[in-house]
């Protein structure tokens, strides 16, 4: 079957019991055994409940691995996979990552001796030069958060074989629909659902597809151990969300182009970063290794940190908002918002500049965001 019908009926067959064409939401947190010391497939629902191995198995199915698991939140998957490692393991991430990701390993793994290296991973050499005999895990993000650079999967994937690492490829930008890692050669895909997988900006949650039977086995027992698993109606959502996601992301992606355009036009925008600009110094990468832009970009203000608070203020159809991926048209500022856990001398030496804006486009009709973007322009 293909993406499209996939996302529609991958573990989600109709009920055996009811012929329900929805997968139900199975609000229970025990199930009845066949007799003591044989448990049946379902024990308590921290381990398997029906309504999560739906989301698992379609989740498992769009990026093309073997095995899906989910979470409470994109970061509970993220501390469940570093707890895969040991005192002393060495984790290599790129510099350009969610700061909450960044966050958890500097502030909080730090503490628990995982060592942590940030390289620019646009360069495989940098890549390479910072393995050391206890690297166990390379983490990237791309297109990369928040200033969309690509990087080349495929080639990282070759230096983390060679480094006996894992490499951990989060895909939330993109969604499966646009970009598949682990047929690039990722052990293990991150999502947030929160984002494109949800759409709808109503629930929390995270997933972590593997394709390595070991890989997968270790994780599901730390995804039992620790528990940071989602509810069922939070993995209800998810799958309501995922019917929708391709026709979604189209959209998404349609009016990010005419957005990014508009903006590479504007004399008050001094750069955008979006991978469907014929001029984005990666475009090559971006044809061979996804299937289209995407909704996100950003861009650089000219003007003072006032200039771009008003800017802000004034749009109406933008709404100003943490997060990414729903239906609607958010917009932030990622210095003093998802990225003010990263200090500042770091962000401004990445290129996170006090006048960056990141948008996550919507599917709203593209002439209601030209006209809200042309008004926040003309007061500054």
């Amino acid at each position: 079957m293909r993406f499209s019908t996939r996302a529609i009926h991958a573990g989600q067959d109709p009920d055996p019991v009811t012929g329900s064409v929805t997968v139900p939401v199975y609000l229970t947190s025990t199930y009845q055994q066949p007799g003591p010391g044989k448990e049946g497939k379902y024990v308590y629902s921290r381990t398997a409940n029906p309504t999560r191995t739906a989301l698992e198995e379609c989740l498992a199915s769009l990026e093309e691995g073997r095995h899906g698991l989910a979470f409470s939140s994109g970061l509970a998957a993220t501390t469940t996979i570093l707890l895969s490692l040991q005192k002393g393991d060495h984790v290599i991430a790129g510099d350009d990552i969610y700061g909450g990701t960044y966050r958890l390993f500097d502030q909080v793994l730090r503490k628990y001796g995982l060592q942590f290296t940030y390289v620019n991973p646009e360069n495989p050499e940098s890549v390479e030069k910072a393995i050391r005999k206890n690297t166990r895990l390379i983490w990237i993000e791309t297109p990369t958060n928040p200033l969309m650079r690509i990087v080349d999967i495929r080639q990282i994937s070759k230096i983390s074989k060679k480094a006996h690492a894992l490499l951990v490829v989060d895909n939330t930008f993109m969604s499966p629909y646009l970009q598949n890692p682990i047929q690039l050669g990722a052990d293990i895909v991150v999502h947030s659902t929160t984002k494109y997988l949800g759409g709808h900006s109503d629930l929390i949650g995270g997933a972590a597809i593997t394709k390595g039977e070991d890989v997968h086995s270790n994780l599901k027992y730390l995804q039992n151990a620790v528990g940071a698993v989602p509810g069922p109606l939070d993995c209800y959502l998810v799958l309501r969300g995922i019917k929708t996601l391709a026709v979604r992301m189209d959209r998404h992606s349609d009016n990010a182009r005419v957005v990014s355009e508009l903006l590479a036009k504007q004399p008050k925008v001094e750069k955008v970063n979006y991978p469907g600009l014929p001029d984005h110094p990666q475009r090559a990468l971006v044809k061979r290794q996804m299937r289209g832009n995407g909704g996100m970009l950003s861009f650089q203000l000219k003007g003072s940190f006032n200039q771009i608070k008003k800017f802000l203020k004034t749009l109406r159809v933008f709404t100003l908002a943490e997060s990414l991926g729903g239906v609607e048209s958010l917009i932030e500022h990622p210095a003093s918002m998802t990225h003010a856990s990263v200090p500042k001398e770091r962000r401004i030496k990445l290129g996170i500049s006090d006048n960056l804006i990141r948008v996550s486009v919507g599917i709203e009709d593209v002439e209601d965001l030209v006209q809200d973007l042309q008004r926040g322009f003309k007061i500054i």
